[in-house]
């Protein structure tokens, strides 16, 4: 178990806050890593895996122009996956993970790249892209999760 899913449901806990995921490269880990925390209940509210194309533009309305304009491994993705969870949920916020994990990807998109967003009710969507390297499958995985529980921390910190 990650030491960040327990820190990320107390501080959920602590604004009142629920949780949802959508997640490609992550295949539900970071759906996992939550609720393998014993009364994650309280604050993840659902996860969807869509690994495939279809189940991004079905599950989460991704529309098929920005898959085609930018492809699955990209911000604009990434940001219409995590919009997409949060208006198919009753989270307050909603992360996203789309990327390469490897093995392979390409001189455009090389393996370890992983795009992020992090939609809230209360506030903007942001999106980033990580290069991971190319770490091998798991490890781009096992870090992918570990990014995305940090940004839900780092957007349910008081402001300073």
């Amino acid at each position: 178990m990650t030491p960040l899913a327990p820190r990320l449901l107390e501080a959920a806990r602590a604004r009142g806050a629920t949780i949802a995921t959508a997640e490609s490269c992550t295949g539900g880990m970071v759906a996992a890593a939550i609720t393998d925390v014993a009364g994650s209940s309280d604050v993840f509210d659902r996860g969807f895996v869509t690994y495939s194309n279809a189940a991004k533009r079905a599950m989460l309305g991704v529309r098929a122009e920005t898959l085609d304009a930018h492809g699955a491994v990209s911000e604009p993705v990434a940001r219409e996956m995590a919009e997409g969870a949060l208006a198919r949920s009753d989270a307050a916020l909603a992360v996203s993970t789309t990327g390469i994990a490897g093995p392979g990807g390409s001189a455009h998109k090389p393996e370890g790249r992983v795009c992020f967003a992090l939609a809230r009710r209360d506030g903007p969507t942001a999106t980033e892209t990580v290069e991971f390297g190319a770490l091998g499958r798991d490890a781009v995985r096992r870090a992918s999760v570990d990014h995305a529980l940090r940004l839900l921390i780092g957007a349910l910190q008081p402001p300073a």
